[in-house]
């Protein structure tokens, strides 16, 4: 062994080995001995509504109720969190929410449930109490959200890949660590494996110097869909929840306080909120004793309603995740890089048939569109690459979708050094008391959510009916749900098999209702059935079943009753027009109403999910061809511009490909282009916008095709330009 390599071996290894086997004893000492806690038992709900109310019932009801005991302001996972806490207690509860639940930063994780192994290497490096009591806690939250919504979450093996022997003992008693902390509520025990196994495992691992990797076990689970649970399980249980419902006003009022020496004063207190319908444009106002601010990187703009004065405390930070094709990830393995180039760390995660990478941290400003950069997208493909295979070429076209999310790391007002951040989250009351919990997160939502409530029955003198009953209280959906439920789909349905694995594990025990609002596909199979696109097992017959969760624009369909735009941004563009006109009928919409919902579905996923990267992307690809390549573009150019103009018009291109029909793919030939799919075609190109393909423009998808920025183009097939691949990569953002 060299000189070096046996230094750091008998520094670290040595040492972690034998904090590793003293961990393993240890944590089967208190195992055996009963001294860790189990979680508890799964349990229904007293009060359940087999029928919810519609959105504007509940509207209706939150207008006329004389005074409810808390209001929450918030509609994300901590929000309704609290809203289903508070109302399992026998509180009465409202809560509203801006946009549509989850709209924000809690449809935008990396759809983990995880303890954190990161800080739990902080606690035993630093001696941290408080890192480690973090990490215990979210262990234990993270066994009881996989017991308590079975449908939506599971148990995922995270791969630690290790390129120099010391690595081995050094994360492996870490890894150990992790699972003694968890205890009994463990998912399953970490393990060593060999460089052979990694490889076997994870076949697109880089096998340069690798010498083994440690596999370790935390949860992963549907976000977006498990908040709308959350949110409907807290509508079943009696809560009045709605959606598209901003606050502009906090409701004050002066109630009488009795001093030592100088008597009654008076002290301003929150009663309440105004809001305002966004979707129906109507004000209503809510009462109630308690206000509950819950609004994750909104939090000041709530807390200054109340106090103008008070200084923030919400330090918002943006995370970036981008989505790449299914063949970049084992669909049963993930990958964490511990140690980037930066100090942050990358998870490489599959995630609905589909490999997932971020996240980025970086310092930002709030805003209700939150936009991935280049320079992000970028920074997580150059990670990316550093542990695929060479064999595994890491394209930018192979992006298929980016986000961001901002996480809203708080500092702690309760404190009087305000300026440090909170490791894990905060819960403060006003002098007014307005209830404020900030940070944390998606994991320890629960958790959360009973420290606010606690806090807000002790602040507000409220009476509860009993005390927190929310640990292995089930979700909507998850009660009688197995995972052989799908079959049943099948059988009694006549559904598509990948369709019916899709509704069972998203609606659980409520997938039948989706099947019920199915029409017939007028094919032997599926009996029923209709995909919104060819690509993803998303049926027509959830748009309708969206619109009865509350769904009220393109967007809450495109990105959280389904989750199309989050996995391929061109495939959500491309189902737009089948969401819209089913909504339409739903809700009635006129011409006007369908054209402002299009239009503001596109700029979503041009600035959110990802879309405007690919044009910004294409502007920086550099026309370098050689002089064989440039005469084979340039050819296939003028034979569009049959009239030498310098640049191709939609007229040009229908003729070209009139003239060329005979020879074209069945599938767009005997003229079954129309016009809608020719502007498609064009816009594809036409980067400027200014209706023609110019050479400069042509050149360049061209040069972005071939050098892997964009992936295959739907331009380059129909007009028979170069060699295309059979397997879509989804073009590339």
């Amino acid at each position: 062994m060299p000189r070096g390599i046996g230094r750091r071996f008998l520094k670290h290894g040595l040492l972690l080995c034998t904090t590793a086997v003293g961990t393993g004893f240890l944590g089967n000492y208190l195992v055996q001995n009963k001294l860790i806690v189990t979680a508890a038992e799964s349990h229904k709900p007293s009060v359940w509504l087999q029928q919810i109310p519609t959105r504007e019932e509940q509207i209706e009801n939150m207008a006329h109720e004389a005074e409810y005991d808390i209001v929450v302001i918030g509609g994300g996972a901590t929000g309704c969190g609290v809203a289903a806490d508070a109302v399992s207690r026998g509180l009465k509860v409202a809560l509203v929410e801006k946009y549509d639940f989850s709209s924000g930063t809690s449809s935008r994780s990396t759809k983990l449930i995880h303890g954190g192994v990161r800080y739990l290497q902080k606690a035993i490096m630093q001696l941290d109490r408080e890192q480690y009591h973090m990490v215990k806690e979210a262990l234990s939250e993270r066994a009881n959200l996989l017991k308590i919504a079975p449908h939506l979450s599971y148990p995922l093996p995270i791969m630690l890949p290790c390129y120099a022997w010391w690595q081995v003992p050094y994360y492996y008693a870490g890894i150990k660590a992790y699972d003694l902390v968890a205890g009994r509520q463990i998912l399953k025990w970490s393990y060593v494996i060999s460089k052979k196994t990694a490889c076997e495992l994870f076949p697109m691992l880089k096998k340069d110097k690798l010498v083994g990797a440690i596999v370790y076990y935390d949860g992963q689970h549907n976000d977006a869909r498990m908040n709308i649970a959350l949110a409907f399980t807290a509508a079943r249980m009696g809560a009045n929840v709605a959606n598209h419902c901003t606050v502009t006003q906090l409701i004050h009022q002066e109630v009488p306080v009795h001093g030592q020496d100088e008597g009654i004063k008076t002290k301003k207190i929150v009663r309440g909120v105004k809001c305002l319908d966004r979707y129906q444009n109507k004000e209503f106002t809510i009462r109630a004793k308690c206000v509950v601010n819950a609004t994750g990187p909104y939090t000041d703009f709530i807390r200054q309603l109340d106090d103008p004065s008070l200084p923030k405390i919400c330090q918002p930070s943006a995370g970036v995740h981008i989505v790449l094709p299914d063949y970049y990830s084992p669909q049963q393995m993930g990958l964490l890089d511990p140690n980037t180039s930066d100090g942050r760390v990358i998870f490489f995660l599959p995630w609905l048939k589909h490999t997932m990478a971020g996240t980025t941290d970086t310092p930002t400003e709030v805003s209700d569109f939150p936009t991935p950069t280049t320079e992000d997208v970028d920074f997580i493909l150059g990670e990316v690459k550093n542990y695929l295979s060479p064999d595994v070429k890491v394209r930018r076209g192979d992006v298929m979708a980016a986000w961001c999310g901002i996480r809203p790391l708080v500092s702690n007002p309760n404190k009087k050094d305000t300026q440090s951040i909170a490791r894990n989250h905060i819960i403060h009351v006003s002098d007014s008391g307005l209830v404020t919990v900030g940070g944390g997160k998606w994991t320890t939502y629960r958790q959360m959510a009973e420290e606010t409530v606690n806090a807000a029955v002790r602040s507000a003198d409220l009476k509860p009916k009993n005390g927190c009953v929310t640990k292995g209280l089930m979700l909507t959906g998850g009660e009688k749900w197995t995972p052989t439920s799908y079959i049943r789909l099948v059988q009694d349905y006549g559904i598509d098999t990948e369709v019916a694995i899709h509704l069972s594990n998203t609606y659980g025990d409520e997938a039948p209702k989706v099947c019920e609002l199915s029409t017939l596909t007028g094919k032997r199979w599926p009996v029923i059935g209709r995909r919104l696109h060819e690509e993803f097992p998303y049926i027509e017959a959830e748009v309708h079943y969206a619109v009865r969760e509350y769904a009220r624009t393109a967007v809450d369909v495109l990105a959280r009753r389904t989750r199309i735009s989050f996995l391929n941004v061109l495939a959500a563009e491309e189902a737009l027009p089948a969401v819209i006109k089913i909504m339409s009928k739903e809700l009635n919409w006129n011409t006007t109403k369908q054209k402002e919902e299009t239009d503001r579905a596109r700029t979503f996923l041009h600035r959110e999910m990802g879309l405007n990267l690919k044009t910004q992307m294409r502007k920086n690809v550099p026309i370098n061809f050689s002089k064989e390549e440039m005469g084979f573009y340039m050819k296939h150019f003028r034979a569009i511009d049959i009239q030498n103009k310098g640049y191709i018009t939609l007229k040009d291109l229908k003729q070209h490909l009139e003239l060329y029909d005979d020879d074209l793919d069945p599938n767009v030939a005997n003229g079954s282009i129309d016009e809608d799919e020719l502007h498609i075609l064009m816009q594809e190109v036409d980067t400027n916008q200014n209706g023609v393909i110019e050479i400069e423009e042509f050149l360049q998808l061209m040069s972005a095709k071939q050098t892997g920025t964009v992936g295959p183009t739907h331009f380059a097939k129909v007009a028979r330009i170069g060699r295309i691949p059979t397997n879509r990569s989804g073009g590339g953002v």
